[in-house]
C-alpha cells in the first residue's frame, strides 16, 4: 500500500500512520509512507489512485481544527475510513555525546517551539531557533555535526537520522494530541465503523441550526463535534462540519441523514469510520 502524509521522514504525521497500523496488525514492510510537501497534490494522488490512502490531521487538543484540511473535503473524491489520535511527544535531539550543558540553539518548527516554553525557561543558555520543520531540524543539526546544537522533534526523527533522544518528552502538557483522518478515493466503509462525519450548509431561516441539530436529539443520536466554517465566495455565509456517532447502515443515522437532506441547501457525508477511543 501506499500511504501519503504531510512532511518528511519522521514527521509527526509518519508517527500516526506507524501508530495506526500496529493497531491494526500490519506490519511496516506491507506499506510505504510518501511525503508531501504539501495538501492538495495528496488529496491529488488520493483521488486519482495514486495513494491508497493518506493521513489527514484535521484537529489538535491545543489549536483547535485545521480548518484548512477539513475545507480540501468539499473539492476531491475521498472519503474518510479511519481515524487515528497521535499523542504529540517532544523531544530534545542531538547529535550523539552532545551535553545538555553546551547546547546553545535549538531549532524546531515554531508550533513545537511554543509547546516547550517551559525547557527553555528552565535552561536559560540555550536559545530557540525557528525552523520550517521538526523532522528537517534535525536532518539540520545532524548535517552540521555540531555539538552545541539541537532540535525538537519526534522520537521517530530521531531514529530515522540516528540521532541522540537527550531529554524525552520536553513538551509543557502532556495532553496534546492531534486528530488524522484515514481517506481514501473508495466509498467503504467498515461493520464495525461508529462514527459519521458529514458537512452541510442550512437555509437561511430563523432556527435553521436549532433544526438541524434537532435532528439528531429526536433520533437519539450523540453528536460528538460540531464547527462552522465561512463559505468560500460568499460574504458571511457559513457551514458546518458536524460529526455524530453511528452507521450509515443503522436505521435511525439513515432517516437522520433523509431528514437533514431535506431541511439543508448542501449535505455531504464525509466519511464513516471506527473511532479512535482517544477522539470520543
Amino acid at each position: 500500500m501506499k500511504i501519503g502524509y504531510q512532511g518528511v521522514r519522521g514527521a509527526f504525521s509518519e508517527a500516526a500512520i506507524k501508530l495506526y497500523y500496529e493497531t491494526e496488525n500490519i506490519k511496516d514492510a506491507d506499506y510505504e509512507p510518501i511525503g508531501y510537501g504539501d495538501f492538495i497534490k495528496m488529496l491529488q494522488d488520493v483521488d486519482s489512485g495514486e495513494l491508497d490512502c493518506a493521513f489527514f490531521p484535521v484537529e489538535n487538543t491545543t489549536t483547535g481544527i485545521i480548518a484548512r484540511t477539513y475545507d480540501y473535503f468539499q473539492y476531491y473524491n475521498v472519503y474518510a475510513v479511519g481515524e487515528v489520535v497521535e499523542p504529540i511527544v517532544q523531544n530534545l535531539i542531538v547529535n550523539p555525546g552532545t551535553k545538555l550543558e553546551d547546547i546553545k540553539n535549538v531549532y524546531s518548527h515554531p508550533e513545537a517551539l511554543s509547546q516547550c516554553s517551559m525547557l527553555f525557561r528552565k535552561h536559560e543558555h540555550m536559545k530557540s531557533v525557528v525552523f520550517e520543520d521538526t523532522a528537517l531540524a534535525v536532518e539540520h543539526v545532524k548535517s552540521r555535526e555540531r555539538s552545541d546544537e539541537a532540535a525538537i522533534a519526534s522520537a521517530l526523527a530521531a531514529e530515522i537520522n540516528d540521532m541522540e533522544i537527550l531529554i524525552p518528552g520536553v513538551q509543557d502538557r502532556n495532553n496534546n494530541m492531534t486528530r488524522f483522518l484515514i481517506i481514501s478515493n473508495k466509498e467503504e466503509y467498515s461493520d464495525d465503523a461508529d462514527k459519521v462525519s458529514i458537512y452541510f450548509v442550512t437555509r437561511h431561516v430563523p432556527g435553521a441550526l436549532y433544526n438541524a441539530l434537532g435532528v439528531f436529539a429526536a433520533l437519539g443520536i450523540n453528536v460528538v463535534k460540531l464547527e462552522s466554517r465561512p463559505i468560500v465566495g460568499k460574504v458571511f455565509e457559513y457551514c458546518f462540519y458536524l460529526d455524530f456517532e453511528g452507521n450509515l447502515k443503522d436505521p435511525d443515522v439513515a432517516e437522520a441523514l433523509r431528514r437533514l437532506k431535506y431541511d439543508c441547501l448542501e449535505l455531504l457525508v464525509l466519511g464513516n469510520y471506527k473511532s479512535s477511543p482517544l477522539a470520543l
